[in-house]
């Protein structure tokens, strides 16, 4: 089933309810667009379908771009890590590697973090 969503700018059409969601859900359809069924005359607004309204919008700011603190975290980890190995103390150079390894296990957990992370069209 085709859906038409009527926007300020104009009308488009989408070849299923799932290629509106992923569209609302990447902001291109709004929650005060309206939607309909390509054979039905009646219009509703996409944030009353509840198909959309359970679809996650992306969030704003800073905390929704990511895991940026982790690796920010990582990468000051990998610098200090590395000022301690180029020391002359053998003392300071395993406490190096030592923060290095944890560097690695950190940067192995967002990683698999995000490839964990399930795609917002979901």
């Amino acid at each position: 089933m085709r859906y038409v969503v009527r926007t300020p700018d104009g009308e488009l059409t989408y070849p299923s309810l799932l290629d509106v969601e992923r569209a609302y859900v990447q902001g291109l359809v709004d929650p005060d667009d309206e939607v309909r069924e390509e054979d039905s005359a009646h219009w509703r607004k996409a944030g009353s379908l509840p198909v959309l309204a359970r679809a996650r919008r992306p969030g704003s700011g800073m905390a929704s771009r990511g895991q940026w603190l982790p690796v920010a975290a990582v990468v000051l980890l990998g610098a200090v890590a590395l000022s301690l190995v180029l020391r002359d103390s053998w003392r300071f150079r395993i406490l190096g590697i030592v923060l290095a390894l944890v560097a690695s296990s950190m940067l192995t957990r967002v990683t698999y973090k995000a490839f964990k992370r399930t795609p917002p069209s979901a």
